[in-house]
């Protein structure tokens, strides 16, 4: 297990050239995203933050799904995260959106973006490859809006797949440093609960992706 100083090293050399063509390869099978995102439907003039941004793609079609919304966006990559500032110049919305360098476990909002708390929260294929993951979610609920909500997308058992496909994947996914979170949706049950919000949880693609959001309730 890695570190949380050596994390962001790892993620610069994994992404260094990776960088340039990742959206164009991920398409195929981060699957999930975009249905994540339309189901954030944050308030008018709303707050939505990333968490591990990377190329700025998914900040990208929020900020084009919300256009009342301000977006902010943290990656532990600092490659990447040079890669989503000239794509998020590039699709105008430069002036709404603000990203930072961040360990996703324990990161200042203030201190980065000055404010404490946002409306929506999301996490897209990033859980499986971060090892404090259990308490990034923590930490995240804790910066949610009354009424605020986190919503995550990853890679789910893949129990539904063929025998020899789901073995191909896991083993293709740990050349990667990519790690499926089997018991996320029992973590998000348990956290909900601590923090007095609602969890609930999505299977997509047989199993492929999951989907589970945590539900701040407004008091």
């Amino acid at each position: 297990m890695f570190s949380k100083i050596e994390h962001g090293p790892l993620m610069d050399r994994v992404y260094r050239h990776q960088r340039h063509f990742y959206d164009a390869t991920r398409k195929y099978y981060l699957l999930g995203r975009d249905p994540m995102i339309a189901d954030l439907k944050p308030p008018a003039k709303g707050s939505i933050l990333e968490i591990g941004c990377g190329t700025g793609r998914n900040l990208i079609m929020a900020g084009g799904a919300y256009p009342g919304t301000t977006l902010f966006g943290i990656d532990i990559s600092n490659e990447m995260l040079s890669t989503a500032r000239q794509k998020v110049m590039a699709a105008g919305l430069g002036e709404r959106t603000q990203l930072a360098y961040a360990d996703a476990a324990k990161f200042d909002p203030p201190a980065l973006f000055g404010r404490e708390q946002f409306d929506r929260i999301f996490i897209s294929y990033a859980v499986s490859m971060i090892p404090q993951w259990q308490s990034v979610i923590r930490e995240a609920v804790n910066h949610l809006s009354m009424g605020g909500e986190l919503h995550i997308v990853d890679f789910g058992d893949l129990k539904d797949l063929p025998g020899a496909a789901r073995s191909s994947l896991y083993k293709w996914l740990e050349w990667y440093h990519v790690t499926p979170r089997n018991d996320l949706f029992d973590v998000a049950n348990d956290i909900a609960a601590e923090t007095g919000s609602h969890a609930e949880a999505q299977r997509l693609y047989r199993g492929f992706a999951w989907i589970t959001i945590i539900r701040r309730r407004n008091s």
